[in-house]
């Protein structure tokens, strides 16, 4: 009973939206990992804003699983990376961040300016 509500519910989005059931899944997937981060505070960084999203994937799945009798692969699969692939890079673009700036940060270089003076100059 619940799965079939869900699923009309579902249905009744994507109806009054006019949108294909791929651009919601991507709408889906950033409004959580939105929404996540907002409620928990936590940076993006830390992919618990992209396990709230992993979890609201997998529950709608298992509604879909519960309302047609069986697991329906190809769209499954779809499904899931449609959802999760830009809070995926999200995630893992702040993860990586800093360790991508501390490789780029350089020592400031000490240069002779005359009259055996030096300075420290800052890199570009």
């Amino acid at each position: 009973m619940i799965p079939k509500l869900y699923h009309q519910m579902i249905d009744a989005i994507g109806d009054g939206t006019g949108l294909p059931d791929i651009i919601l899944h991507i709408h889906a997937g950033m409004a959580l990992l939105m929404i996540a981060r907002l409620v928990t505070r936590r940076s993006f960084g830390t992919f618990i804003p992209w396990w709230v999203v992993v979890a609201g994937e997998a529950f709608n799945e298992i509604m879909d699983r519960l309302n047609f009798g069986s697991w329906r692969w190809e769209d499954t699969s779809l499904d899931i990376i449609n959802t999760l692939l830009w809070p995926t890079v999200i995630c893992l673009g702040v993860r990586l961040r800093p360790m991508i700036a501390q490789r780029t940060k350089a020592e400031p270089v000490a240069i002779e300016i005359g009259a055996g003076e030096t300075a420290a100059v800052e890199p570009v």
